[in-house]
């Protein structure tokens, strides 16, 4: 899958508030750019909403510790197809077995 640059400008405070928003969800502004557009094909359309309510969240303790996961695995700006080869690569690796059982 070929890549492209996106870029566009904000106004500073802008971005400085997204961040600190962002690592509170235990993302970072890039994954999250990453996240939003693949959600938005996926959806045709904007398909969440993400509000930092309180702090007991679960859904923001389950994506903040996803992304301490990614982080933790080297998976953190990888897509969603390079995890899945990734994955599949290192279960084979473990399991040699798990090959002619997935084939």
């Amino acid at each position: 899958m070929s890549r492209s640059l996106i870029q566009f400008t904000i106004e500073g405070t802008e971005k400085l508030r997204a961040v600190q928003i962002l690592g509170r969800l235990g993302l970072s502004l890039p994954a999250y750019l990453r996240m939003c557009v693949s959600r938005l094909n996926q959806e045709n359309g904007i398909p969440f909403n993400m509000k930092i309510e309180e702090e007991s969240n679960p859904s923001i303790c389950a994506l903040q510790k996803a992304s301490r996961i990614a982080e933790e695995y080297g998976i953190a700006d990888m897509t969603l197809e390079e995890v899945k080869h990734h994955t599949y690569k290192y279960a084979c690796f473990l399991m040699p077995s798990f090959l002619t059982v997935v084939l």
